[in-house]
């Protein structure tokens, strides 16, 4: 059975790429915030990656519908330029997933995007985090 040394020591080998959601969807800016909702519904995905002129830039959540656009009754005609997080939040594929949860931690994020060689391979959320911790612990 695993001490709580043994779980972090454990969790701290962990890396992100070994996590991390490798499904990806990303939008222009210029995209729609009702064309948005579509994508997220019918992809049952909660983040979508922002591009301006081809390049990763930010993201567009789920909470972002609640928190931003629902209760600001932005039209959904809008561009998600307007209403989407910049600039996009990354950790690097190979940092420990210790890392990225003290990087959501402190900066209050549910999701970071994973890049590798200057490219986003893909997204790591929090409750990726607490699944792995759980699977730890039923592992320990």
């Amino acid at each position: 059975m695993y001490g709580c040394r043994d779980l972090t020591k454990s969790l701290a080998e962990t890396i992100v790429k070994d996590i991390m959601n490798k499904s990806l969807v990303s939008a222009d800016s210029s995209t729609t915030v009702f064309q948005i909702a579509n994508l997220m519904e019918k992809g049952g995905i909660g983040a979508i990656i922002v591009k301006k002129d081809n390049i990763p830039a930010g993201i567009i959540t789920d909470r972002d519908f609640a928190i931003k656009i629902a209760t600001q009754k932005i039209p959904l005609d809008t561009p998600i330029d307007k209403v989407a997080s910049y600039p996009l939040k990354t950790i690097n594929s190979t940092e420990s997933i210790i890392v990225a949860a003290n990087l959501m931690s402190s900066k209050k994020l549910r999701k970071l995007a994973v890049i590798e060689n200057e490219k986003v391979i893909g997204i790591i959320t929090s409750t990726d985090l607490v699944n792995q911790l759980a699977l730890e612990k039923d592992n320990s």
